[in-house]
């Protein structure tokens, strides 16, 4: 680090002053990444003499580049009278250099820079495998790397699906948010304590740093929200469960139905759970050994154990179409609400989709086997209130009153 310049920047992004080919980071608005990486760089092109190419797929003119981002910091950090800036460069008084240029437009001159140390990528999800191609054998100078920021767009971008879903060996990633920089502003924060409550769909996106997905496809669109609410002293609580298997997460998953809709208030998940862990993981949810479950049949030996061990739990009903049932009916609640604390149903609420046809994009009713394992848990805890085709079970019916004689309870009441 440059003597006598003290740097703070989000520690999520220390990895940045370690060598490696590629560091990827990506993630939602608020977490500083492109300050950070700014900020790293002036700091590394005071420690020797470096040649930094700012690079992003479309650059009309230097006002598209992040030019003015690093003549920000360069001012903030109070280090003008180490760097020369004129209209298109930066340059150090050590002689490292500054260079920005778009990838698409530009191949000629990219193919031609020599001596790159660092490639800066900005706003990555939008170059492309065509980019890509070119750009990376162009940084080939010994000990070069490529610096990689984005905010993720579809999960089928190349930046996405290069950098994230199967990464380079020995590449750095990782995933930055808001809840990771310690000078968030108050007003970004208001913004996403909103956006979650409004649209937790477009929050999962634009601030949790998830791919956008097709929301026509999405199952439970429009149908649920994550915000925070008070679990009623009372509550009649419907538990269920769903066993991971190998990398497959196990879920547990705790509900109550109030005014027509369906509250989810805790859940427990574990990815890699042994048996004889099984028995903490679903103590982590206080109400587990007093309530009945309802699990997954497809382990019985899974059920058996944990009924020594304590736990009230029994195999749901499975028929043929019975997941089919069992999303229509958690569909026909009037509203599903997530705590959100219950993030991974919140995450699968969000991604549960149907399959869709991609020559044409048409939506198919057909559920794709994804994202569901709480989703799954939910249709357990609901077994007996799921009926097989035609469905003649409404959520009404499973609303909980109180009676004089169960004074401070809920019961049920349905219909066969």
């Amino acid at each position: 680090m440059a003597r006598g310049v003290d740097i703070e920047i989000p520690a999520k992004l220390a990895p940045l002053y370690r060598p490696a080919r590629y560091k990827v980071f990506y993630g939602g608005r608020g977490g500083a990444k492109s300050w950070g990486f700014a900020r790293a760089l002036l700091v590394l092109a005071l420690t020797r003499r470096m040649r930094i190419l700012c690079a992003r797929e479309f650059q009309v003119s230097i006002a598209d580049s992040v030019h003015r981002l690093l003549c920000d910091q360069i001012s903030e950090l109070k280090l003008s009278a180490s760097f020369t800036i004129t209209r298109t460069q930066i340059s150090a008084l050590n002689g490292s250099e500054f260079i920005f240029k778009g990838i698409r437009h530009n191949a000629q001159e990219i193919k031609s820079l020599e001596g790159v140390d660092v490639c800066w990528v900005e706003e990555a999800q939008s170059v492309s495998r065509e980019s890509w191609d070119l750009l990376i054998p162009t940084i080939r100078k010994q000990g070069s790397e490529i610096w990689i920021s984005f905010n993720p767009g579809l999960p089928d971008d190349e930046t996405y699906q290069r950098f994230v879903l199967n990464p380079p060996e020995g590449a750095v990633v990782v995933k930055v948010g808001w809840e990771d920089n310690p000078w968030l502003p108050d007003t970004l924060r208001a913004e996403k304590d909103y956006c979650l409550s409004a649209d937790p769909e477009a929050y999962a996106h634009i601030w949790g740093g998830e791919p956008r997905v097709v929301s026509d496809a999405q199952v439970f669109k429009g149908r649920y929200e994550v915000t925070p609410f008070e679990t009623p002293p009372d509550a009649r609580f419907f538990h269920g469960a769903d066993w991971g298997f190998a990398q497959d997460p196990t879920a547990l998953v705790r509900m109550f139905i109030k005014d027509e809709c369906l509250y989810i208030d805790a859940e427990a998940w574990g990815t890699g759970v042994e048996l004889d862990e099984l028995p903490a993981l679903f103590d982590s949810i206080p109400t587990a050994r007093t309530w009945p479950i309802k699990a997954d049949g497809a382990r019985p030996e899974t059920i058996s154990h944990m009924a020594r061990k304590g736990f009230r739990i029994s195999a749901a009903k499975k028929w043929a179409g019975s997941v089919e049932d069992g999303v229509a009916l958690l569909k026909g609640f009037r509203r599903i609400h997530i705590h959100p604390r219950c993030r991974h149903c919140a995450d699968e609420f969000r991604l549960y989709s149907y399959k869709v046809d991609k020559n044409n994009g048409d939506v198919l009713p057909i559920l794709v086997d994804a994202h569901n394992h709480c989703i799954d848990a939910a249709r357990y805890a609901l077994d007996g209130y799921v009926k097989s085709a035609p469905l003649n079970i409404s959520p009404a019916a499973v609303m909980p009153r109180t009676t004089p004689r169960m004074a401070g309870m809920a019961g049920m009441r349905g219909r066969a």
